[in-house]
């Protein structure tokens, strides 16, 4: 598949079959993850994988969506800070971008395997590092629910043209598009 058609193909599914996700399935989303670049080449990043019924149960109470119920498995993405760097100018931690990227390159080997998956950031954190033990120095940042969708139509994607986000040299101070004279 083309990287276009894969970025296209790749969606937030909320609804999946119930059916387990296969291990080698799984361990290659984790892999993709593995390649992903990161500050300094550090890799300040866990990857939890939840799928026992218990921890499922756990994982529920801190996102309690109906449909999220449904997933098969979730993936927790962790930053470790104790891992991560961190700029000199301001002590900017990359470690939450550095797992955003990561979790990026997972979604995308999802989405080639024909797994469906979410990107889920509003859950509580604190309870989920408390549920599932982790030291202060890692912190939850997505979940991330990983499983065979029930249906693999893939919606019409909304976003914003071009012209609203992209500035070529700068920004003039009224916030207005500043184009380049010639090309």
């Amino acid at each position: 598949m083309k990287f276009n058609e894969l970025i296209l193909r790749r969606f937030s599914t909320r609804k999946f079959k119930e059916k387990a996700v296969k291990k080698s399935d799984i361990v290659k989303v984790l892999d993709a993850a593995r390649m992903a670049p990161s500050a300094v080449n550090y890799q300040p990043w866990h990857f939890v994988i939840i799928q026992k019924k218990e921890n499922l149960e756990k994982l529920h109470k801190t996102y309690s969506r109906d449909w999220f119920k449904a997933a098969p498995a979730v993936i927790i993405a962790c930053a470790d800070h104790s891992q991560s760097w961190k700029r000199s100018i301001d002590g900017k931690d990359s470690a939450e971008i550095d797992v955003a990227i990561a979790v990026d390159h997972l979604m995308l080997q999802a989405a080639e395997l024909g797994l469906g998956t979410c990107w889920v950031c509003n859950f509580d954190t604190e309870r989920c590092a408390e549920y599932f033990r982790f030291p202060l120095h890692i912190s939850p940042v997505a979940l991330i629910p990983i499983g065979y969708p029930e249906d693999d139509t893939v919606p019409a994607k909304k976003r914003k043209p071009l012209e609203d986000f992209v500035h070529w040299e700068s920004l003039d101070h009224s916030g207005n598009l500043h184009t380049p004279e010639t090309d």
